[in-house]
Order: C-alpha cells, then sequence, then structure tokens
C-alpha cells in the first residue's frame, strides 16, 4: 500500500461520503473511486458498503481506518524527526502536562544538565492526554506520562515514580479533619462535585462537576467551594493557603513514566533517560 492510498482512504473514511473526501482531498470523485476499488482489490476485501444514499464501513474497513492513521502519523512523525536532526543547533524536546511532575521536572533538568555532552532541553507544557500525541507525531522526543491517565502502549519507557492521591477540598470544609477518606468519601459530595476533564476530542462527559482545562482553573474552583479533587500527593507541594489535601486510603497510584519511541537512536534521549532513571 502507498501512503497516497492510505490518505485517500481515510478521507472516505472519516467523511462517509466520496464527494466530501474528494473535496477535502483536492482532487475529482471518479479517481478518487478507482482508487479505492484499487485497494479493496489488492487488499481482497471489502472496505466501505455503498448504496446510491450511504456510505459505511465494514470491519475490515473499521481496522484498516485504525492502522492507516497510525501508519500515516509514523511517516509524518519520521519527517518531523529527519528535519528536526538536520537543524544546526542540537537539542531535544521533552513534553509534560502542566502543573504536573514539577519538583520531578526540576531535578531530571538539573540531572540532566550535569551530564557531559548534555543539550539545551526545550520543555513544553500541554493539556491533558495531549503529550502521547505529541511524542507519536514527532514533536517530541521525550514525555512524562501518567499511569492510568496516559496511554503508553507503543513507546519504550521506564518508572520514575510511584505516588498515593489525595483529595484537595477548600479550607474549612469538614472533611479536612479526617486524617484520611475513601473514595466513597468524596465521589458524590454534594456540594463539591469531582471536576470533568476534556476527553481526547475536547469534549465533556455527562455530569454535574464543572468543565475544567487546567490546575489554575481547578484550584480557584476549589477555593470558591464550587468542587473538589482527586490529585496525586506531590500536588501537595504547589497548593494554596485556602485549599487542604487529605490522603486517600483506598485511590488508585499514580505511576510517572519518562518515554520515548522505541526506533530512537538519539545519544540525547538516552542521556536524558539515564539521568532521570537515577534520580
Amino acid at each position: 500500500m502507498e501512503t497516497r492510498e492510505l490518505r485517500y482512504f481515510v478521507a472516505v473514511a472519516e467523511e462517509l461520503h466520496f464527494g466530501r473526501a474528494a473535496a477535502r482531498l483536492g482532487i475529482a470523485q471518479p479517481p478518487l473511486s478507482r482508487a479505492i476499488g484499487q485497494l479493496e482489490r489488492r487488499l481482497g476485501v471489502t472496505l466501505l458498503e455503498r448504496t446510491s444514499r450511504s456510505v459505511a464501513l465494514t470491519e475490515a474497513g473499521g481496522v484498516l481506518l485504525r492502522e492507516a492513521r497510525a501508519a500515516l502519523a509514523a511517516v509524518e512523525a519520521a519527517a518531523r524527526r529527519t528535519r528536526r536532526a538536520a537543524a544546526p543547533e542540537p537539542g531535544i524536546v521533552l513534553v509534560t502536562k502542566a502543573g504536573a511532575s514539577g519538583e520531578l521536572l526540576a531535578k531530571l533538568l538539573d540531572a540532566y544538565a550535569a551530564e557531559p555532552g548534555a543539550v539545551p532541553v526545550d520543555v513544553q507544557l500541554c493539556g491533558i492526554g495531549e503529550q502521547e500525541r505529541l511524542l507519536r507525531d514527532g514533536r517530541a522526543d521525550v514525555a512524562l506520562l501518567h499511569l492510568p491517565y496516559d496511554e503508553p502502549a507503543g513507546f519504550d519507557t521506564e518508572v520514575l515514580t510511584v505516588e498515593r492521591q489525595v483529595v484537595v477540598l477548600p479550607a474549612g470544609h469538614p472533611l479536612t479533619t479526617a486524617p484520611s477518606l475513601r473514595m466513597a468519601d468524596v465521589a458524590d459530595l454534594p456540594d463539591l462535585p469531582l471536576p470533568r476533564w476534556p476527553e481526547p476530542d475536547g469534549s465533556y462527559r455527562p455530569g454535574r462537576g464543572p468543565e475544567v482545562r487546567g490546575n489554575s482553573q481547578l484550584y480557584q474552583l476549589i477555593a470558591l467551594g464550587r468542587a473538589c479533587a482527586v490529585l496525586p500527593d506531590s500536588a501537595r507541594t504547589h497548593l494554596r493557603r485556602d485549599l487542604v489535601a487529605v490522603p486517600l486510603l483506598d485511590a488508585p497510584e499514580i505511576t510517572t513514566l519518562i518515554a520515548w519511541p522505541p526506533h530512537s537512536r538519539s545519544r540525547a534521549v538516552a542521556d536524558l533517560v539515564r539521568a532521570a532513571t537515577r534520580l
């Protein structure tokens, strides 16, 4: 299969309309239809069920859509990494979620800077779940991921830290006097609902908790008595005075990983990973 064919198929599979897909690709509809037909004959399967009024993916088409997206992303990532490798000044890009692992990140950067031959590290702070996408598409060389929230499949990883979680409450709330709590104690507080974070597509699941996009917004909502939040224990380090963290005995542990592409042959990435694992 050629990347051109994969791009054609992805456009049709996402639009489920040959006319819209052709317009999106900037080509005429007849050659697009012929290309999809040739792809089906070569694979020996039906990818799309066509009628005069609709287009639908078959089960095989759904599989190829997932694989084609991954393949095209890999090709794009290879091009990005190749161009960046030719940059006149060497350097690596590290991505991490804004507000997460701040103390660990500072120690990591200091430890790596002390390595012989260390190159500049461009730290990019991103939104929830964006680290994976930036690492997969070649815009980053290394990422800090957090289980169970991020997906490390397809990357090489090393575990850096494992920590318990706490619930963050507004100062003065009755539960702040407890030495510890359980998830059931905070899962459905009538006055302090848990926040709703964006899904990968930017949408929010239904619920009564406030929609949030970052820790600064979240902390302000908690201080105002509009929400509570379950966060890693390391969040205590930067809490405002009007917030209180209480340990949660049964919340899942948070595992912080350093992740990089499995095919990476970058000496700088290897040195950064070694510095991280020695912390």
